[in-house]
């Protein structure tokens, strides 16, 4: 099954999956596991990202989610992020070159636009509630059988 993630991947889902090789190579230095097929790489970062069969997770989980620290230990959270992250990476099998467009760039606005992180602060609106988050959540535990973060969808 892992072989056939890794060639829809490679193929059907090429731009993301060059795009995190590219990242992958940037990073080569930090920790490196698989999970599932996918390749999980421990980044100096404050946020995580999915690029085809490639997941960035934070080295610092706990950074954007303060309100989680006092629930789970560190190594379950990584997990939970990882879980979510995973479930991007079936994304970009559904959507195959699409991806980017469809949830990529989605997510990225509604994680670092401006207008949208005061909205989210000002409201009290969670991460996870925009589509393509709540649905990486969703496809994540569905795919894995194990929890993610954020809000059951």
């Amino acid at each position: 099954m892992q072989m056939f993630y890794r060639l829809l991947q490679c193929t059907w889902g090429l731009p993301q999956t060059l795009a995190g090789a590219f990242i992958f190579i940037l990073n080569r230095e930090c920790k490196h596991y698989s999970y599932k097929g996918s390749i999980v790489t421990e980044w100096k970062s404050k946020s995580s990202l999915s690029l085809g069969m490639f997941l960035f997770v934070s080295d610092d989980p706990f950074f954007y989610y303060q309100g989680k620290r006092k629930n789970y230990s560190e190594e379950a959270f990584s997990k939970m992020l990882m879980v979510h992250e995973y479930g991007h990476t079936i994304q970009s099998l559904i959507f195959g070159p699409l991806y980017l467009i469809a949830v990529g760039l989605p997510s990225i606005l509604w994680s670092f636009l401006p207008v949208f992180v005061r909205k989210r602060d000002a409201e009290k609106i969670s991460y996870f509630s925009a589509y393509p988050e709540r649905w990486a959540n969703h496809l994540g535990e569905r795919i894995t059988g194990d929890n993610s973060i954020g809000e059951p969808i």
